[in-house]
């Protein structure tokens, strides 16, 4: 009887190692079969945009800019399909969101260099060095600010680096605004060009004037963020000041601007707060996923394919998720900077 059992139990383990094997080969196979089906059917599900993203691969960006292109370009592809079903009813009949795609596609295409044109700023993304003393900030103002700050003796060091994050971001926000500035510029000659008038000239002109609304919104807040910038770098930082991030502090200086009642903007206070965490999780996935690129750079030249193996699994991981994270952060700030935009309009009417 004794030795029945034991050969029941003995079967049993096999038959569970088994079903083990069969569940991890059958999840391996659908893992394959799911990654042949992408490498088919392309990352997305717009062609001009797979066609960007080959183009990227082909492109010496580190590993951080790359997975942020990822999330520019998944935005990019919500807003295409979004504006596919709304052309199929006929809700823009003026082509006014069409010309936002091409623009915000063009701005994409400029920001990670694939327009033609060399850029310094794709090389300066490092999350493990602060690069405070190599980085510049490509504007006299900015670097007489940094320069004053820093000899001050108002900042420990953590604040100095605050408010190089701070800097940064500025130094950022004026570059964007230059490349929308650059594709209306050029829209506009194009417009000038055209001899004569017609309805869908005035279309046209409809649609630069919502680009031109656009660059009105970003140099507001340029302008804003330089005082606030100009302010600091004399008085030191405020000790009841809300929020660390500077898309965050930008966000809530524009709300404050806005037309919005005392409930609604104390509502969008913590919201921001909830979008701070977001964005502070989001930095260190970038931080981990550009030391595990690092890790993986070193381990190729050893030749241990086992420890090689490993490494791989995780930087995959890393970098699925730092792309999914940077996905939600941008569409988390789509939302709030469309919001503010509407209360800001709302003040001029």
């Amino acid at each position: 009887m004794a030795a029945a059992r034991a050969l029941v139990a003995v079967v049993a383990v096999f038959l569970l190692a088994a079903s083990a094997r069969a569940s991890k080969y059958s999840r391996e196979a659908n893992e394959g079969l799911a990654d042949a089906k992408r490498r088919e059917t392309g990352e997305f599900r717009v062609v001009r945009l797979n066609q960007v993203w080959e183009k990227a691969q082909r492109l010496h960006l580190s590993a951080v800019k790359l997975a942020e292109l990822h999330s520019d370009l998944k935005i990019q592809e919500k807003d295409e399909l979004s504006w596919k079903k709304l052309k199929a009813e006929g809700l823009d009949e003026d082509g006014e969101k069409e010309a936002k795609l091409r623009r915000n596609l063009n701005v994409i295409m400029t920001k990670y260099g694939m327009n033609g044109k060399k850029d310094s700023h794709l090389t300066d993304t490092n999350y493990i060095k602060d690069g405070t003393e190599s980085d510049t900030l490509d504007d006299p103002r900015l670097e007489k600010l940094w320069s004053k700050a820093k000899t001050s003796g108002k900042f420990s060091d953590e604040e100095l680096d605050k408010l190089w994050r701070e800097f940064k971001h500025h130094k950022e926000k004026i570059r964007e605004y230059n490349i929308l500035l650059e594709t209306v510029s050029r829209t506009e000659d194009i417009h000038k060009n055209v001899i004569n008038p017609s309805e869908e000239n005035l279309v046209k002109e409809e649609v630069l004037h919502n680009k031109h609304r656009e660059l009105k919104d970003k140099l507001r807040s340029i302008n804003q963020g330089f005082e606030r910038l100009r302010k600091v770098s004399h008085q030191g930082y405020d000790a009841t000041s809300e929020f660390e991030e500077p898309r965050v502090i930008d966000l809530w200086d524009m709300a404050k601007s806005a037309n919005f009642t005392e409930k609604e903007l104390e509502s969008f206070r913590e919201e921001l707060k909830h979008f701070e965490a977001k964005i502070e999780k989001h930095h260190h996935y970038q931080k981990q996923l550009e030391i595990s690129h690092e890790k993986l750079k070193h381990i190729e030249g050893t030749g241990d394919k086992e420890h090689l193996n490993r490494n791989r699994e995780k930087y995959a991981m890393l970098e699925e998720k730092t792309k999914e994270l940077g996905y939600k952060v941008k569409k988390h700030l789509q939302d709030l900077s469309s919001r503010i935009s509407q209360g800001l309009q709302h003040n001029e009417l």
